[in-house]
């Protein structure tokens, strides 16, 4: 585990991302890559920090706390976009020694609260020490339209509700451009995990973020490079070409049905990455769209 922790470490990156304006602000990512992509991020006015979600594993967390103490200035705030693990886990880590608020919306707070003791008993199981032991929950809730103000920055929310977790949420940095924090509203040319059961909920969601916004809008997201509003029309495709596969799978034969659908998403996108995200969400939407019996998934 010692060398998988030096490997967390050494696999995290920080790319800035250059926004100069009259207020001096700039975006910073943390990009982790092991055990897998996952991003933070860091906004920088001349006072002050922002942070946006914060990792997942013990390893990284800290690491990307170590990133933020050499700006050398204070962490004003951490907004949280939604409950997944890999971006509320390491919040603990985060704002460890520091009396920092904590934002997120109303349902992303209580889903995150909800559900924490189900993925300490199966994430801890598979993380080992790599699962921090010391998790936070957000402190303070904002709602839809709300703008929140630290020094020079400041972030519209936007409550998106159920999309690709159970409670999704987004930051919109205010400036002259439209920066946008975006969680996992879309993945970066990887496979998407979809086993929260969400799909046709992230679909209209798509629909809504791409009637908003407007088409030069940078979005930050949570795996991969940042994308513009353009690019979720090949989100909601994958979406749809994984329930076509889903329905055109034989389930009479559960293994190769998860093979054959599988086979169909790598030719949709011929890549490994988050691979095994795609593979967990197979069954679960099976089971939704009536293709296998209830509890049918958990085993024979």
């Amino acid at each position: 585990m010692a060398q998988q922790t030096r490997t967390a470490v050494a696999a995290a990156a920080v790319t800035a991302v250059s926004r100069n304006d009259s207020a001096g602000i700039n975006i910073h990512r943390f990009d982790q890559r092991s055990p897998f992509p996952v991003n933070a991020f860091v906004v920088e006015d001349t006072d002050g920090l922002v942070a946006i979600d914060a990792t997942l594993t013990e390893s990284a967390s800290k690491a990307f706390r170590a990133k933020i103490d050499e700006f050398a200035k204070p962490l004003r705030a951490v907004l949280l976009t939604h409950p997944h693990p890999d971006h509320y886990a390491g919040l603990g880590n985060l704002v460890a020694g520091l009396d920092v608020p904590i934002f997120s919306v109303a349902g992303v707070n209580e889903v995150v609260r909800r559900d924490d003791a189900a993925k300490n008993e199966v994430i801890g199981g598979m993380f080992g020490t790599e699962w921090p032991r010391h998790r936070v929950f957000p402190n303070t809730t904002v709602k839809d339209g709300d703008v929140v103000t630290f020094d020079a920055m400041r972030f519209e929310v936007r409550d998106v509700g159920p999309a690709e977790s159970h409670y999704d949420s987004m930051f919109v940095l205010q400036g002259a451009a439209v920066h946008i924090f975006a969680g996992d509203i879309a993945y970066g040319l990887m496979h998407p995990f979809m086993a929260d059961n969400q799909n046709p909920a992230w679909k209209r969601a798509i629909e809504r973020v791409q009637s908003e916004l407007p088409e030069d809008a940078i979005l930050h997201i949570g795996h991969g490079p940042p994308i513009t509003p353009g690019f979720l029309r090949w989100q909601t495709t994958y979406l749809d070409i994984f329930e076509n596969a889903l329905r055109r799978a034989d389930w009479s034969d559960p293994a190769a049905a998860q093979a054959s659908v599988t086979a169909a998403m790598c030719g949709y996108l011929p890549s490994d990455e988050l691979l095994f995200l795609m593979q967990l969400s197979i069954m679960p939407n099976a089971e939704r769209l009536g293709l296998i019996k209830e509890g049918q998934r958990d085993g024979p």
